[in-house]
Order: C-alpha cells, then sequence, then structure tokens
C-alpha cells in the first residue's frame, strides 16, 4: 500500500502543511518509524520523541505544530491515526474455502466466499454468512447464526442457539453461550436451575480474547451494536449491554444488570446484579458498584461514588492511621479533664 500526504489527509478530512505529494508506504509509532512512514503526535509529553523521530511525516492537530516535516493537520490526531492504520493495516488471513479437515453437518447453511480453516466444528442447523472466516478450534453449536463479515479467532465457542450479528469480531478462547450461575438452595444441597436462554450479539461487536457471554435463564443476554470488550470480561445470564459501550479488563457484571448507551466501565469493576447503569456513565477502575447509577455519572471506588468524593475520600484513607492516634490522645486528655471536673 502507498499513498500520497494529499491522499491520506482527504481520507481524514485534514490539510497537509509541506509536500503533499510524499508517497507513505506505513505507519508506524514515533520511536519504531521510518523513513517513508507516519506517525501522530497528540500529547507534548512526547515532545522528545517527536524531535528524534525518523517519521517522513506526522499526523498533528493544529495547536502541535512542532514536527519540521510534512505534516497531515486535523481535529482529532487520534482518531486520524487510527483510520491511516486501518488502511496500511495486513488483512485477515483467509483460509482458501472450507478446509476438508472442518466438520460440517449436513444440514448448516454456508453462505458465500466464507474461509472455515482446519478442526472447525458447526452443528445442526447452524447459519453461517457471507464472508465470514473461521480459525482453528473454532465450535459452533446447533441452531447458531452468524451474520455477515464476522471474525470469529482461534478456540471460540458458541453454544446452541446464539445469535452473532453482523462484522463481530470475536477474540480467541471467548466462550459464548455457556450456563448462568443459577442455582436454588435445597437446604444445604445446591439446585441448578437450567438455563434455557441465549445469547444475542448485534452487528459491529468486538469481543475481547478469553471472555465469557452467559445464556440467559430465559430470554436473552444481549450486547448490543457497537459495544466494545476488552480481554477477560465475564458478561453474567441476562444483562442487556447497550450500544457503543467501552467495557475494559477483568470487568465483572453480575445476572440481569442493565447497561445503558456509551458507558465507559473502568478495568477489574465488579457490578452487583439487578443494577441499572444509565446513559454515558463512567466507572472507574477497581470500582464496586452495589447499586444502579443514574445517566451521565462518573463514579469511582468501592462502594461506587462520585469521582471527586472518592478522590478526597482515598486521600483521607491514607491517613487513617495518624488520625486514630490523635483520636486516641483526645480521648485521654478528655478523661483526665473529666476527672479533674
Amino acid at each position: 500500500m502507498k499513498l500520497s500526504l494529499k491522499k491520506i489527509a482527504s481520507l481524514v478530512g485534514g490539510n497537509v502543511i509541506g509536500n503533499d505529494s510524499f508517497i507513505i508506504e506505513g505507519i508506524n509509532s514515533l520511536d519504531a518509524a521510518t523513513q517513508g512512514e507516519i506517525s501522530f503526535f497528540a500529547d507534548r509529553k512526547y515532545k522528545e520523541s517527536l524531535r528524534k523521530t525518523k517519521a517522513s511525516a506526522i499526523i498533528v492537530s493544529e495547536e502541535n505544530l512542532l514536527f519540521k516535516g510534512p505534516q497531515v493537520v486535523v481535529s482529532n490526531p487520534v482518531l486520524a491515526y487510527a483510520k491511516v492504520a486501518s488502511i496500511f493495516a495486513p488483512p485477515v488471513p483467509r483460509y482458501p474455502g472450507i478446509s476438508e479437515q472442518a466438520v460440517l453437518h449436513d444440514s448448516t447453511r454456508i453462505g458465500k466466499d466464507v474461509s472455515i480453516y482446519p478442526l472447525v466444528y458447526v452443528g445442526e442447523e447452524a447459519l453461517i454468512g457471507d464472508n465470514v472466516i473461521m480459525f482453528p478450534g473454532v465450535f459452533i453449536g446447533n441452531r447458531v447464526k452468524i451474520g455477515n463479515g464476522t471474525i470469529i479467532y482461534p478456540n471460540v465457542t458458541i453454544l446452541h442457539d446464539c445469535q452473532i450479528g453482523k462484522n463481530v469480531i470475536i477474540n480467541a478462547g471467548t466462550v459464548i453461550g455457556s450456563d448462568g450461575f443459577g442455582f436454588v438452595r435445597d437446604g444445604p444441597v445446591s439446585v441448578k436451575i437450567p438455563q434455557i436462554g441465549m445469547v444475542q450479539i448485534d452487528d459491529d461487536v468486538e469481543i475481547g480474547a478469553n471472555s465469557c457471554i452467559d445464556r440467559a435463564a430465559s430470554g436473552k443476554t444481549w450486547i448490543k451494536r457497537g459495544v466494545k470488550t476488552d480481554n477477560f470480561v465475564h458478561v453474567a445470564h441476562n444483562v442487556i449491554i447497550g450500544e457503543d459501550t467501552i467495557v475494559v479488563a477483568q470487568v465483572a457484571i453480575s445476572g440481569s444488570v442493565h447497561i445503558g448507551r456509551q458507558v465507559i466501565i473502568g478495568g477489574q469493576v465488579a457490578i452487583s446484579d439487578h443494577v441499572e447503569i444509565g446513559d454515558r456513565v463512567m466507572i472507574g477502575s477497581q470500582s464496586g458498584v452495589p447499586k444502579s447509577i443514574p445517566s451521565g455519572e462518573v463514579v469511582s471506588g468501592t462502594p461506587a461514588m462520585p469521582h471527586r468524593l472518592w478522590l478526597k475520600t482515598s486521600g483521607i484513607i491514607r491517613r487513617l492511621p495518624q488520625f486514630n492516634e490523635h483520636l486516641r490522645h483526645l480521648e485521654k486528655r478528655v478523661a483526665e479533664l473529666e476527672k479533674n471536673l
């Protein structure tokens, strides 16, 4: 792939300062870029990396015109970098057609231009859309539906009756449709509640590696359009995650939680069952969420509280031993005063 700076600027809605006919052959970080590659600069703490970079051109914003060579000026350099990187990124490798070492049930319906690697298993009455890619070790259960353009990486398991939309990416090792954790006590014995629902994943979702999305006890666990989850995320039964929400690594979402649109959930957050999270909520990393959060709130801590309050609280926590010692001293003085009175 070779593109002129003029072409790159037109693709990202920017303007070129310098030689707009210069040809770019790749993209890289400031530290790793070489001659013929483009990089981006969005944070002044990387000024030293910008000074030393061997990149031929830089994507920058209007207020950061520090590079001496050609520059593509945009309003959001990080977003522009992502768009340019998608152009230069190598395509997903495809197996040519359907491997003879894949096992497909006779009742399976397969779309056009699919790529099915060796050691894939597809069960009864499954429906596989056009241009789907399935890597080795993928298991597709009975009656699963997979939309056009979806990519399923190695060792992914999608169990029976689950539905996957179009242009979904499911990264390696993920399990979709495992039983929800549902039990009822009969004295000392835990009796399993049958998990007879399913999982629905809508279009343009990406699921990180080694994640688990449990099927519903009844009805569906629902991951809506545009959701992006990181690695090692657990989504329990009957959870609903709204459009364009971001879930960072090691998050655990308990059963029947409803999460709104455009929510950002930081790493290692734990959310209690039957909680509702409003639209555009931001939850700081390592927070514990025991109750519902209204739309637009920014919270942190355990239990989760308004972020500014958590910053004050966490500062006080470090001083608690000092406060405790001071309190004991005051108690002794008060006791002596009371004795003298």
